[in-house]
């Protein structure tokens, strides 16, 4: 069954807040265990000297017999909840709070009321060195352990030295004198149980926590992942061809972002067959008007219309149309390769104003029978670029040439030179009829061209400016357009400076001025 992308979050959001309180319970738990059984260990240690300074020193001092020792730990035992021994300096189990059996003078080391073991003890040693031949009898010690296989359970134990201070018969010196230790074993029981009562009380928050987390959690993923459904059923309907289906999503953050794309992404797809319409039109009518003027001037000199003075006229006319059926064509052939592998660059330095000069040199003739001047303004320090120096001859070429057709007379282009950091910045400014917002997102588009009547330019293919978009891409640089309606278009596009420097820096040329003569 496939889950949605609801159960997606439900399941893990749920694994966060599991982990998350279990590691939190885990860390809780860990600590104040230690805490308590340090505490305990401490508690159990100040009990232990107590017990010594009122039981054995009086055993020490002979006024109390091993089952009266026995029967005080006893009392004691009862009072802490656990097994006390007694051990001598020799290491040997004197007295327990519990059965101890036969001591060495028939005594017993219990009396008729002794306590049965706090916890399970499977048997009492005779010896603490017949559990560990090592123990530190005269060292503070805590442990939580079985006590060496004694206990069934783990117990905590605290060895607590028993020493007496001995004065001498002149009663000027004392000496302290080892009797042994003093171990005291406890169940965990109390802390087992105060760990169960802080884990109910840490549970029922945790529980609660993740009730009204998901409770929220539910009401933010509907107000999510709803648009998110929408646009999904609306990416369907999209799929299927139906583009006029609107996502009905007007919020300003990522997903109204993501609508308003969808349906910017819908209005273009749903113009593909216009723009496939436009496209066969617009090659055919490129493709057809040459031929009919060739076919035609051609019968007429086959058939003697046209009388032999005067073919060589109309067969120089045939010749420009067939030039430009070639120029068609290799823009075909030109940008198709450019789209699909991209153009091979031969990348060097050269000064970008060498090439300007170059280029406009091309444009004399029809600036000045057009009545148009070219300005260059250049404003920056270093003018040499890497780049491919016929490719972006070729784009300058296409942007004067385009500025050029919508010119009127007696108005000026202008080209600007920028820089900023690394990039120059070059505009092809235009004083002509401009364009629309919906003109200007056309524009790259292979023979699209800004004059529906087809009568004012009849020389140009419409590719000039996508072949520009994709040597410009090619340079992994950018080009953008600027225009408005009435007052011109312009162009700026970047290119990457190379190291070495130029002296052109503040130069304000004329360039082409149509009151000069040739």
């Amino acid at each position: 069954m496939q889950r949605s992308v609801l159960d997606r979050i439900y399941i893990a959001f749920l694994l966060i807040l599991i982990v998350s309180f279990g590691f939190l319970i885990f860390f809780i738990s860990y600590f104040t265990r230690r805490s308590l059984i340090s505490e305990k260990q401490i508690t159990l240690s100040n009990e232990a000297t107590l017990i010594s300074s009122q039981t054995i020193t009086y055993y020490m001092a002979g006024a109390m017999s091993t089952s009266d020792l026995a029967t005080s730990f006893n009392y004691y035992a009862g009072t802490l909840k656990a097994d006390i021994w007694y051990v001598n300096a020799k290491g040997e189990l004197i007295a327990s709070s519990g059965y101890f059996g036969e001591t060495k003078d028939g005594e017993t080391g219990t009396s008729s009321d002794s306590k049965t073991s706090v916890a399970i003890m499977k048997s009492l040693p005779k010896s603490i060195y017949d559990l560990d031949k090592n123990y530190q009898l005269n060292e503070n010690s805590y442990s939580v352990s079985d006590f060496y296989g004694t206990y069934s359970d783990k117990v905590i134990t605290v060895n607590t030295p028993v020493v007496l201070t001995v004065q001498d018969s002149d009663g000027n010196s004392s000496q302290n004198l080892n009797c042994g230790a003093l171990i005291i074993h406890t169940t965990t029981e109390d802390i087992n149980n105060m760990m169960k009562k802080i884990y109910s009380i840490s549970f029922i928050p945790c529980l609660v926590i993740i009730v009204i987390s998901f409770a929220l959690l539910q009401i933010v993923s509907h107000k999510v992942l709803r648009p998110i459904k929408k646009l999904a059923e609306v990416a369907q309907d999209y799929s299927k061809g139906d583009f006029d289906v609107e996502t009905g999503i007007k919020s300003s953050d990522e997903i109204g972002q993501l609508a308003d794309s969808m349906e910017y992404m819908a209005s273009e797809l749903s113009k593909l067959e216009e723009y496939r319409h436009d496209f066969i039109s617009n090659i055919s009518h490129d493709f057809r008007s040459p031929l009919t003027s060739i076919r035609g001037y051609v019968t007429a000199i086959q058939d003697g219309t046209i009388p032999p003075e005067k073919q060589e006229r109309y067969l120089g006319i045939v010749l420009d149309e067939t030039n430009r059926l070639t120029k068609l064509t290799q823009g075909l052939l030109d940008l198709n390769r450019l789209e699909i592998y991209g153009p091979y660059l031969n990348l060097i330095d050269f000064d970008f104003i060498d090439i300007v000069k170059t280029t406009l040199n091309t444009f004399e003739i029809k600036c000045i029978d057009k009545k148009v001047a070219i300005y260059l303004n250049n404003h920056a320090e270093a003018t040499v670029v890497t780049a491919d120096k016929t490719k972006i001859q070729q784009v300058l070429y296409n942007l004067i040439d385009n500025a050029l057709k919508f010119t009127p007379s007696n108005k000026n282009i202008y080209i600007n030179i920028t820089e900023k950091g690394e990039k120059l910045h070059v505009s092809v400014k235009d004083e002509g009829i401009g364009m629309s917002e919906d003109t200007q997102k056309k524009i790259w588009t292979r023979f699209y061209k800004n004059d529906t009547s087809r009568g004012k330019d009849k020389g140009g293919t419409g590719l000039g400016l996508a072949i520009t978009k994709q040597i410009i891409k090619a340079h992994n640089e950018t080009i953008d357009v600027y225009s408005t309606e009435g007052e011109g278009s312009e162009f700026v596009f970047t290119l990457t400076k190379a190291n070495e420097e130029s002296t052109h820096s503040g130069e304000t040329q004329i360039l082409i001025n149509p009151n000069n003569t040739l």
